[in-house]
């Protein structure tokens, strides 16, 4: 090490101590000796062994072995490998400082303490480091008093979510309004508005305490497993982001049709009822892709059937027909399934004689009593009960079933005493939907290695977004209450790498005919990931059987829905490449404004669009807060709005207030009724100009809708647009960027051009002028223009002065 070097690090040394010098210490820990390899600091205390890695330059692990214990045992969260030979360590008498190029950890010998830092800047402090009580092991760290905190999981409590004790606990809350504690969806996960996370790695349940005693306090608490956890940390949102999905993974893409409608209800009766169903979608000229068959495809009754895991024959009398004649006509089959077998069901004898089930202390069946019956839940952690369960799923796969929805999956009932292959229920009960995702995903690699699936789960993980699942925000009351806090759910979720959180569009619990409430949910559904209509049976909650307006105005939002299509399915390549979220908390736009960092109801779907909800009947008008550094344009009236103001903004009764950023290119398709007819080759294609903005890019992704890693295996285009504005002209070029196993199709775009305030005096594409036509109303042009056989187009607009 250079004299220049060693300085630096002397300098650093001393600053990153100072920074924690009032951080709280441990008095009891005593530090006796390190010892540091190519991949990971070994520290040794009179307690225990500290094991600190890094898995690159924004990632840091810090696990701690109790004298006694063996290991760290296994990450069910992570699935990035630790890098090596790009640390350093400085010691002194007093101090032990491990870098990589981004993070620092500082640990004091006499008092022992752990302290994080990014890049010079404190992020953050082990109090006491873990210890044992009587019946919890707890870590506590030190935060600063203005710290924001997100994280838990899906919870309704705002968006700022300190100065709750969140219990992890996978619990479903039926009916819930505006305040959930607690949902199915829990994550031993906290995010700090200083950009960084701290995930506690463990499965067992607990409780995760966000300074509820308001003394600067983050305290894990579990009852047992893994003393593991994860520091990550990013320079701006959209790297945290990045790095996070990064450590755990990121979602596979989905299969297109999924972007569509469902129709679903809790549920279609039989095979007539079902049919008949999605016949009048297509009378009404409603786009619709799936319907979901709930629990009596397998039974006649709510009680006393499930775990058949088999089609009702009185009911469905022919499903492989129903299944093939729906898919004749555009329209996937989702079935229900649950992991309980009742001791009624058919398959009972079975699942007993097997050995799939979760047991007793001895061995045997546990059987217990929940809502639908008596019942055994199978344990999916156990390597017979994979390939049982498996088998029956691909069984019906090759009956031409598309996609499954996996309820129940907290597991809904789950009693302490019932024993697993790998530990309690209460030791996995938050792991139990990420392994049962996992199973169905793997499930598809091995059996249908060519077929993206489908997989709709309430409860998982953290890092249940590899396995492909695509969860939902439970049980909400069919109410304005139910309504109001969708948005928060899912752009929390999102931040914690759960991008497909979504909502049962029109609320799901009630029987509450209210078709303001429905029309509004609806029109909150073109921008969230998935579109699902789903109730209780008692008010229908698909469109075809609503009164004429409110068919009219759902029918509106559903073809919006399918016109941003190919702008969806863009954005959703972006989250399978990045971990960026298709919803965004508009903090995103300015990452140093605080006042942001509370609001939910206004939000970013991908980049282009800005989208604030209506979550109150007969509202007239509503402020909105144009984010700065950009140029918004009404998406329906096209009137400007300068950003970093607020404006109050006058309601419509067929749209919420939607905004585009200017600059932005927005693909479009029109006239789809699944995505049966979805194709480039019927592209529309906006871009919304301002005189302000010099460059501009976006792209659109494409592939076949179907191939697993289509991108991987080279099976796609990826379509660029550049703009360049001057005082005379604007330039627009799209290139194509070809997969080496992709055969691409001519194209003809038809252009729109937003905001241009006069006739423009010619329009090129390449040398040769082309036709166009100018609307003085909405201030746009329309022209058409091949692409070429190289993917190419360059287009030349000369501006009027």
């Amino acid at each position: 090490m250079t004299n220049k070097i060693a300085l630096f690090f002397s300098v650093f040394l001393f600053a990153v101590l100072a920074s924690f010098s009032a951080f709280a210490q441990n008095s009891q820990r005593v530090y006796q000796s390190h010892k540091l390899s190519e991949e990971k600091l070994e520290v040794m205390t009179n307690e225990g062994n500290y094991e600190i890695k890094f898995y690159n330059d924004q990632i840091v692990e810090t696990a701690f072995i109790p004298k006694g214990e063996m290991g760290i045992g296994k990450s069910h969260a992570v699935v990035l490998e630790t890098c090596t030979g790009s640390s350093n360590l400085i010691e002194n008498e007093k101090s032990i400082v491990y870098t990589s190029k981004g993070i620092s950890v500082a640990i004091s010998k006499l008092p022992f303490n752990i302290s994080y830092s990014y890049k010079g800047n404190e992020l953050i402090s082990e109090k006491n480091g873990y210890v044992k009580t009587d019946s919890t092991e707890n870590i506590d760290f030190t935060i600063e008093k203005d710290e924001v905190l997100f994280g838990g999981g899906a919870r309704v409590l705002g968006m700022n979510r300190r100065g709750n004790r969140l219990q992890l606990y996978n619990r479903a809350h039926y009916g819930y309004g505006t305040r959930s504690e607690l949902m199915n969806y829990t994550m031993p996960l906290v995010i700090s508005s200083k950009k960084y996370a701290v995930h506690f790695d463990n499965a067992p349940i607990g409780y995760l305490d966000l300074d509820s005693e308001n003394t600067n306090t983050l305290r894990y608490e579990s009852i047992s497993g893994r003393k593991v956890y994860q520091i990550v940390v990013g320079d701006t949102w959209e790297d945290f982001t990045y790095e996070f999905s990064n450590l755990t993974g990121r979602q596979p893409m989905l299969p297109r049709w999924s972007f569509g409608n469902f129709s679903s209800r809790f549920g279609y009766h039989s095979q007539k009822e079902t049919v008949e169903t999605i016949d009048q979608f297509l009378k009404d000229s409603i786009p619709v892709d799936a319907i979901i068959l709930d629990l009596f495809w397998f039974g006649k009754e709510m009680k006393g059937e499930m775990g058949n895991l088999a089609f009702e024959q009185d009911s469905f009398p022919n499903p492989e027909k129903m299944i093939a004649d729906l898919d004749a006509k555009g329209v996937k089959t989702i079935l229900i399934t649950e992991p309980f077998v009742l001791t009624t069901s058919k398959r009972w004898d079975e699942a007993v004689k097997e050995e799939v089930l979760g047991t007793d202390s001895i061995g045997n069946p546990y059987t217990y009593d929940f809502y639908f019956g008596n019942t055994g839940l199978i344990d999916v952690f156990k390597p017979k009960a994979i390939s049982w369960f498996w088998n029956i799923y691909k069984g019906l796969a090759n009956k031409g079933v598309a996609g499954w929805w996996g309820d129940l999956g907290e597991p809904e009932v789950h009693p302490t005493e019932l024993k697993h292959v790998n530990g309690s229920a209460d030791e996995v009960h938050n792991i139990y939907g990420h392994y049962w995702a996992k199973m169905v995903f793997e499930g598809y690699q091995k059996d249908f290695p060519n077929q993206r699936p489908f997989i709709l789960m309430r409860a998982g993980a953290v890092g249940s977004q590899r396995y492909g699942m695509v969860p939902w925000t439970g049980d909400v009351s069919r109410s304005w209450d139910g309504l109001k806090p969708q948005t928060e759910i899912s752009l929390q979720m999102g931040l914690q790498g759960i991008p497909y959180m979504h909502s049962d569009l029109g609320g799901f619990a009630g029987d509450n005919l209210d078709d303001e409430l429905y029309t509004r949910w609806l029109q909150y559904g073109v921008f969230q990931p998935i579109f699902r209509p789903h109730a209780q049976e008692e008010v229908p909650s698909e469109p075809v059987f609503r009164e004429p307006k409110t068919k009219a105005l759902a029918k509106k939002s559903i073809e919006l829905r399918y016109q941003l299509m190919p702008y969806n399915y863009s954005i959703a390549f972006d989250n399978n490449q990045t971990g960026m979220p298709l919803m965004r908390p508009l903090f995103f736009e300015e990452q140093d404004n605080k006042e942001l960092l509370p609001i939910s109801d206004t939000y970013l779907w991908g980049d282009a669009f800005l989208v604030s909800t209506i979550t109150d009947a007969g509202l007239k008008e509503k402020e909105v807060y144009m984010p700065a550094n950009s140029v918004w344009f009404d998406f329906v009236s096209e009137k400007k709005y300068e950003g970093g103001k607020s404006y109050t903004i006058q309601t419509r009764e067929d749209q919420l207030p939607v905004f585009v950023r200017g600059g932005s290119f927005i693909p479009m398709m029109n006239g789809m009724l699944n995505t049966r007819a979805y194709s480039l080759n019927n592209l529309e294609l906006h871009y919304y100009h301002n005189k302000s903005i010099v460059e501009s890019k976006g792209h659109l992704y494409n592939d076949d809708g179907e191939t697993p890693n289509a991108f991987e295996k080279g099976q796609y285009e990826l379509l660029n647009f550049v703009s360049e504005t001057s005082n005379s002209k604007l330039n627009l070029a799209l290139t194509t960027e070809m997969g080496k196993a992709f055969k691409a199709s001519e194209k003809v775009i038809n252009w729109v051009i937003h905001n241009i305030r006069k006739e423009p005096k010619k329009v090129f594409l390449g040398k040769k002028k082309i036709e166009f036509t100018w609307s003085k109303k909405s201030n746009t042009i329309h022209f058409r223009a091949k692409v070429g056989a190289d993917g190419n187009q360059f287009i030349t607009i000369k501006l009027a002065k």
